[in-house]
């Protein structure tokens, strides 16, 4: 939900406009309309931007350029010895020492390569054989182009001396980095906060415009609706005329939502698509309950719903540290929770189906989707059920979105732009309800016939003769007929898109299943330690893998069945921005 909001405007004395800035910033509760950074032209917010953008390098990086290219030269060393001794491992270990000393008295040495095949034996002696390649020394030089000649540099035992001081010296580099951070975090975050609130408070000053050749300042801010009172009550003491009034749809207000617990977990999905502009429909509250069942039918399995919520639950504790899912760990649990509930009514556990398991109580089979839809043979008119119900879960959710448009849309902009809107409303929403009376024989066939036409009567008359107010009825017609268009191709292709739940719990189900089965036939039917230790890492590693695959699937395709087709249904567009209040 979104908070409401008062638009306030400020005029104020120049002389007193910097005690002003400082008055409104102690009350910390109204976001400034700020000018565009490109037209903040100013030496000390320049400095003080270029200042915080190094200080934030810094912190990210934990450490000063320097240091990070020391490291990277010693890592850089480490790998070019790692890829000598590669090179030379087929050798084996040799003294180069001795090479060397017997080349001084005139005993010269070759190292070469040639083919396996093309080795002649005068040549010298085999040190060793590597991918078909004879790898021997020769005390004369030898000129065939079979031969290769091999460049010596260090033994191996050299090598693994270089590598063990770089190791040492790059252990030192990183215990330095450490120590650097520790000591200087602190500081640089408190430097850090300083130049934000400098950044801050620099572009609000700047913001204003001037009025009566520079004697006054206007400026424009939004204060919530619960702040407006304490904000008045501090203004009243300030040298400066206010006035307030409602946000009109042209003003750049920001959002504050608030809403519960559980729909404050979703709102960085809200977030990932754009937030909502003041006048639109927060689309958190329909976003979570929905992304919730999107996500739990594409995983699908109540097994893998506990291990989510586990993991959730550790992160939400600060048990499990991973950086990409920093302060996520309530929405991963309740993700969780919802695979459990929805992967029990699928009787999914494990890529066991617990539906058909005769050793399953028949008792506890009965809140399963199988059993209470259909015929209890998992099928509806022949078709899976899950698959069913994929659809159905798309036609009312697309339903929904094409309400929430005429609704919010008819609040924005006045039930006459909206009369197309209503009328492909009435006319899919009416047909379905219609279709479902007549199934159920809670109406006659005839009654619904006469249904119908009155249905169609009245969302014709808005889709075709009055989509755009004040235009050619002619022209309206033809827009008419282009927008059936659209819609008759754009829905069915929106509803369709919802298989991909069915689809995706399916493969995951599918793979599950045959991990199973793989362990299985490892164990066999007189199990030893050995099998009982191969069918362990068969599923387990199994079950991990395809757990990890189904959480990539079930994050991203529920995303795009709402940012796809339920925002573009719902008529969302996300081009708003968060409130966010000037204060220290």
């Amino acid at each position: 939900m979104i908070t409401p909001m008062k638009k306030y405007t400020f005029l104020i004395q120049s002389s007193q406009y910097e005690h002003f800035i400082a008055q409104l910033q102690e009350a910390g509760v109204v976001d400034v309309t700020t000018k565009a950074q490109g037209s903040l032209a100013d030496a000390q917010l320049e400095e003080a931007l270029s200042k915080a953008e190094d200080i934030r390098h810094l912190l990210k990086q934990g450490c000063p350029d320097q240091m990070l290219k020391e490291e990277a030269d010693i890592r850089a060393r480490i790998e070019a010895i790692r890829q000598e001794q590669r090179r030379v491992a087929p050798w084996g270990d040799f003294d180069a020492l001795t090479i060397e000393k017997l080349k001084n008295e005139g005993h010269e040495i070759y190292f070469y390569t040639c083919p396996s095949k093309q080795f002649d034996p005068s040549w010298g002696v085999i040190v060793s054989e590597v991918s078909s390649l004879i790898y021997f020394i020769s005390l004369q030089p030898i000129e065939n182009e079979l031969v290769t000649a091999f460049p010596m540099t260090k033994s191996a035992v050299a090598l693994d001396a270089d590598l063990s001081a770089l190791n040492g010296l790059l252990t030192a580099a990183i215990a330095r980095k450490e120590v650097w951070l520790q000591s200087h975090r602190e500081s640089l975050e408190e430097e850090s906060q300083r130049l934000e609130n400098t950044i801050n408070v620099r572009q609000v000053t700047l913001s204003a415009d001037d009025e009566a050749e520079g004697a006054v300042k206007l400026l424009e801010g939004f204060c919530p609706v619960e702040n407006c009172e304490a904000l008045e009550q501090q203004l009243s003491k300030a040298a400066c005329y206010y006035e307030s009034e409602e946000p009109q749809e042209g003003d750049k207000t920001p959002v504050k939502l608030y809403n519960n617990w559980f729909t404050k977990l979703f709102e960085p999905l809200t977030g990932m698509y754009g937030w909502p502009s003041y006048k639109e429909f927060d689309p958190t509250p329909i976003l979570a309950p929905f992304y919730l069942l999107f996500f739990a039918l594409c995983i699908g399995d109540m097994g893998y719903g506990i291990a989510i919520a586990l993991v959730g639950y550790l992160i939400y504790k600060g048990k499990l540290k991973i950086d990409m899912f920093d302060g996520l760990g309530g929405i991963i649990m309740a993700l969780g929770v919802g695979c459990v509930i929805v992967g029990y009514l699928m009787g999914g556990f494990f890529g066991i189906n617990l539906y058909t398991a005769s050793w399953f109580p028949e008792w506890a089979k009965v809140p399963m989707f199988s059993h209470w839809i259909g015929d209890g043979s998992g099928k509806v008119l022949g078709y899976d059920v899950m698959m069913v119900l994929s659809i159905v879960i798309g036609v009312f959710h697309i339903c929904l979105a094409m309400t929430i448009k005429a609704i919010s849309y008819t609040m924005r902009f006045g039930f006459r732009q909206m009369a197309s809107t209503w009328g492909w409303l009435i006319l899919i929403v009416g047909g379905i309800v219609t279709g479902i009376l007549m199934t159920t024989s809670l109406i006659s066939a005839r009654a619904a016939g006469i249904l119908m036409i009155v249905i169609g009567a009245i969302s014709g008359l808005g889709i075709y003769l009055f989509n755009t107010p004040g235009r050619n009825p002619l022209i309206n017609i033809g827009g008419g007929l282009w927008d059936t268009y659209q819609m008759a191709t754009g829905i069915l292709g929106d509803v369709l898109s919802y298989i991909r739940l069915y689809a995706l719990g399916l493969a995951g189900a599918m793979l599950g299943a045959a991990f199973n089965d793989l362990g299985l036939m490892v164990l066999g039917d007189a199990p030893g330690i050995g099998s009982w230790i191969g069918f362990v890492v068969i599923v387990v590693f199994g079950h991990v893998l395809n757990l990890l695959m189904a959480c990539l699937g079930a994050f991203v395709h529920p995303l795009r069945l709402t940012f796809v087709e339920y925002f573009k249904n719902s008529g969302y567009e996300g081009l708003g921005k968060l409130y966010k209040p000037f204060k220290k």
